[in-house]
């Protein structure tokens, strides 16, 4: 008899469906008996591993709050932020003065006018050395001449334009004709 003819004969016995019951229900047997886990039984096995994540969390959460706010926020130095209050308030002013005139009357090009904006290059260089040393008397006392120079500066402008329009009045116009 030849292989083919074999196969052929008993072609039924070759394509069963797989293993009978019996094997499954032995290895059925044969596992362990499982619990089923829910969260809570999880969270009471691994507690400490969750406090942890929560604890690092609230501190990431608090150094981000913290490194924001004393990056924003010039350092707080009672006698500094009064003074600070007072020139701003002043330079501002004679900023809104200054804003009020036409550009052709004041002659200052728009670098010129940049430049007197209270903000500038110069300012956030101090405030910034500041931040960095809060204790340091020189940086306090050039911010503080930096709002005096600022002021005098804006001062003298306003005076100047001042003077200029007064000469300019017609009755003035009257006397010289």
């Amino acid at each position: 008899m030849k292989l083919e003819d074999f196969i052929h004969q008993h072609r039924e016995a070759f394509e069963e469906e797989g293993p009978g019951p019996g094997v499954w229900a032995q290895l059925e047997q044969q596992l362990p008996v499982s619990k089923k886990t829910t969260v809570v039984s999880m969270m009471a096995r691994h507690w400490w591993k969750a406090a942890i994540l929560v604890a690092l969390i609230v501190n990431a959460g608090l150094l981000l709050k913290h490194m924001n706010r004393s990056h924003n926020t010039m350092v707080v130095i009672p006698e500094m932020q009064e003074m600070q209050i007072y020139y701003t308030t002043r330079i501002e002013q004679k900023l809104d003065e200054l804003k009020s005139i036409p550009v052709a009357e004041l002659g200052l090009d728009s670098t010129t006018r940049k430049e007197l904006e209270l903000r500038n290059d110069t300012y956030r260089m101090l405030e910034k050395e500041l931040a960095n040393n809060p204790g340091n008397e020189r940086i306090r006392a050039a911010i503080v001449r930096y709002y005096q120079m600022k002021l005098e500066l804006l001062d003298r402008i306003l005076s100047e334009h001042d003077k200029h329009n007064n000469n300019d009045t017609p009755s003035n116009k009257k006397d010289v004709i």
